[in-house]
């Protein structure tokens, strides 16, 4: 089983809203996932992200692949390293 670390896209429309999530890679974008690790809020001023580090790590450790967008919120928010 291939885990992935992505985005889940909730709020209205034009006004998007996502959680940072641990899912199946064969599951669909807004499909069950196996654990939440964080947020990110583009809409607000200045942009909201709030991710659980100790998880994210726990995650990354256990082979998860974050996708390239989860992958720049992470560094942003200082979890993995440049």
């Amino acid at each position: 089983m291939a885990v992935k670390m992505r985005l889940k896209r909730l709020g209205a429309k034009k006004a998007p809203f996502y959680r940072i999530v641990v899912a199946d890679s064969r599951v669909s974008r807004n499909g069950k996932s196996i654990d939440e690790i964080g947020y990110y809020d583009p809409t607000k001023e200045p942009v909201e992200l709030k991710v659980n580090a100790e998880a994210a790590n726990k995650w990354l450790a256990n082979g998860a692949q974050p996708s390239d967008t989860v992958k720049a919120l992470l560094k942003k928010a200082g979890v993995i390293a440049e």
